[in-house]
């Protein structure tokens, strides 16, 4: 009994290195085959939604993102077989990513004839969560997301800065302003303020009086002044981390970026080995 069931760990593992890691052949062309998939089944999604291209190949288009939801539900499943720890993997950031880019086609199943209600099209929408199991296998993209969590109590303070910033303001130029120009509320106003701070200028609501325009002055300086902040700070943390970690993936849990060192996993504290 010993020999098949340790062949059939053997082959497990081997599996598991060919699906979580990229080192191997086998692993890049899995990886490769998988961004095909992930590129095609988002054209088919995007083509979808042009109502000339759907009247002519919309069965065509469907019957296609119906046979790439098979696909990686089956990879979904794959993936729960040959990790060590199934339950962690599906808690994990990129298994609840894999569960949502293929529950909301199943969801539809149950909703026949809501097609043209706008929560069914949000629903449709969210296989657009697809792409982001690319993530998996771009370079540098979990380094990008670990920089972001580390810089989070820096980034914390800023946005907390900018909310201030913009309520005073709005504030201010609802008492400046007022409902003639169109500052009919501090919600209104603060929302202007957004607008202004993040040199976006809608220009749907515009000041008339001097000081008013003095502060929006004020306001758009403000933020070109702090609109590099956010990137200094992620840069700082990217420069912490960059060239430490290797592309070994824990072999319960499938998340990547551990120093070279490591014997046990960053997340789930399982043995690397």
């Amino acid at each position: 009994m010993a020999g098949p069931e340790q062949a059939r760990s053997s082959r497990r593992e081997r599996w598991r290195e060919i699906v979580f890691e990229a080192e191997t052949p086998e692993g890049r062309r899995f990886d490769v085959t998988l961004l095909w998939f992930i590129g095609l089944s988002v054209l088919a999604v995007v083509l979808e939604s042009v109502p000339s291209i759907a009247a002519k190949y919309g069965i065509f288009l469907r019957t296609i993102e119906w046979i790439f939801t098979g696909i990686f539900t089956v990879e979904f499943i794959f993936r729960l077989y040959v990790v060590r720890h199934p339950l962690r993997y599906a808690r994990s950031f990129y298994g609840i990513v894999d569960i949502l880019s293929v529950l909301p086609a199943y969801l539809t199943l149950f909703f026949p004839g809501f097609q043209s209600l706008q929560v069914i099209r949000i629903l449709r929408m969210l296989r657009m969560f697809r792409v982001f199991k690319m993530v998996r296998h771009v370079n540098g993209a979990e380094l990008l997301v670990r920089a972001l969590y580390a810089a989070r109590a820096k980034i914390t303070v800023f946005f907390s800065f900018m909310l201030a910033i913009t309520v005073i303001f709005g504030t201010l130029m609802y008492l400046v302003e007022g409902p003639e120009s169109g500052f009919d509320s501090i919600p209104t106003s603060i929302y202007w303020a957004i607008v202004t701070i993040t040199t976006l200028g809608f220009g749907d609501i515009t000041p008339d009086t001097v000081l008013g325009r003095m502060l929006t002055s004020v306001l758009v300086l403000v933020g070109y002044a702090i609109i590099a902040v956010p990137t200094g700070i992620v840069s700082s943390e990217i420069s912490k981390l960059d060239g430490c970690d290797d592309t070994d993936a824990c072999p319960s849990c499938g998340v990547h970026g551990h120093l070279p060192d490591a014997r046990f996993c960053r997340r789930c504290g399982a043995p690397m080995a």
